[in-house]
């Protein structure tokens, strides 16, 4: 049996979500799935109006049902669905009462694992009571911290009796991995619905699957703890805002030179006042390669930075330097292609006091900073990644930025972004 491609519409747009699947099914899409957001957004009506547009597809609406589970699918199988996901940490009767629902309907039931503490123990007990097909699911929001869907998916293959279906960032670069280890549906969102060009994104995911080859991707892999600055240089602050839930960047904190290129890298933080430049100077020796000088003198207008800290950072290979305070000598640093943010430009400089300490919680624009924590700089402003969210602030990130990446091309398309992203359907009702 060949290998089903399952397109994941997880969109809040019916409109935008037909447009996409129709180009996905010219590619090669077996199943459309009518994903939880979609179904939650538009309602019920996004699996009638997805059967209606494709009726010779299997359409699969993602209810994640929990509870009522014979409502919930006679409800999903009235509406046009083949498939209807039900969650495998429902109740067993809850999964009973869904079974019997679809039987009555001509429609099947997927068991999703999402959330389940022990996958393979539950595919045994779900496969027992009679489900169609079991998903393996590593949801968006675990993919953002690079969980993988492999970790247990081969588990499940060895208890299941009945097709697997597997979920989680996959894209035409891992998509012939999955199969090899057991899956026969492999469901793909992402790396169709932010593709700039779906049909050729899905072609790429056919042969993939078909040829049992790794073709490159346009969407990105999920990265991992190894690679938190190659996914931050992919991406803007505003990006990274974004992804933090619209966090503000530093506030009155400036790029001051003409460096054309992000500063990315870990925060060394220092504490000192206006006009002593003692600390900032100390921390060049005590800052690793690759970091960030992240500097708080309290607002002041007396540089604490200039040319030569400058041009000893560029030696060490310092990324860059964030000053809430003043800097001196700017067309010199910007001769050398040093990156500096900073609140003040200044011609005078204070003396070498030695106030204040190095890699301790500062306050820098406004955002507190600890040592360690990621900073990412453009001509946009600097922001500020707590290091625990470092990874998934990233992965979100580059989210964020391949969603926009779709809408550009819609938008090339001879559509308004206000058409696009039907703002006035979604207008806050008072």
């Amino acid at each position: 049996m060949s290998v089903k491609l399952q397109v994941a519409l997880d969109l809040m747009n019916i409109k935008r979500a037909i447009r996409i699947a129709r180009e996905a099914v010219k590619g090669g899409v077996d199943i459309i799935e009518a994903g939880t957001p979609l179904i939650k957004s538009e309602g019920i009506d996004a699996v009638r109006q997805l059967k209606r547009e494709f009726p010779d597809k299997e359409v699969l609406a993602d209810m994640k049902t929990m509870d009522v589970g014979g409502v919930e699918v006679e409800i999903a199988a009235k509406a046009g669905a083949d498939i209807i996901v039900v969650m495998a940490a429902a109740d067993d009767e809850t999964l009973k009462e869904a079974i019997r629902s679809a039987r009555n309907y001509d429609s099947q039931v997927m068991a999703d694992m999402l959330g389940v503490s022990d996958p393979a123990q539950r595919t045994s007990e779900v496969c027992e009571i009679g489900v169609d097909y079991v998903g393996v699911h590593v949801g968006i929001d675990s993919q953002m911290r690079g969980e993988d869907p492999l970790q247990i998916l081969s588990e499940v293959v060895k208890r299941s009796t009945v097709p697997v279906a597997v979920a989680g960032g996959i894209t035409s670069k891992n998509a012939a991995e999955i199969v090899q280890h057991g899956a026969e549906i492999v469901v793909v969102g992402g790396a169709i619905i932010k593709a700039s060009n779906v049909q050729k994104a899905t072609e790429s995911l056919r042969k993939a699957l078909d040829e049992g080859v790794s073709v490159e991707s346009e969407v990105s892999k999920k990265f991992g703890l190894d690679d938190i600055k190659e996914a931050l240089s992919k991406v803007s602050t505003p990006n990274i805002s974004d992804a933090m839930h619209r966090k503000p960047s530093m506030k009155g904190i400036h790029q001051l030179t003409a460096y054309d290129k992000k500063m990315i890298g870990k925060a060394f933080t220092v504490k000192t006042v206006d006009g002593d430049w003692a600390k900032p100077v100390e921390a060049i020796e005590e800052a690793d390669s690759g970091d960030v000088i992240v500097i708080d003198s309290g607002g002041g207008e007396t540089a604490v930075w200039g040319e030569l800290a400058s041009w000893s950072c560029k030696m060490k290979g310092i990324s860059g330097i964030v000053i809430d305070g003043a800097v001196r000598d700017i067309d010199d640093i910007d001769r050398i292609d040093f990156p500096v943010f900073a609140r003040h430009a200044a011609s005078n400089a204070g003396d070498p006091k030695g106030y204040g300490g190095l890699e301790m919680d500062i306050v820098c624009g406004g955002q507190r900073v600890r040592n360690g924590d990621w900073i990412v700089g453009d001509a946009s402003g600097v922001m500020v990644i707590p290091k625990e969210e470092a990874i998934m602030i990233a992965n979100r990130a580059l989210d964020v930025m391949e969603k926009e990446n779709r809408i550009r091309e819609e938008i090339k398309e001879g559509r308004t972004l206000s058409v696009v992203m039907e703002l006035q359907k979604w207008e806050k009702v008072n």
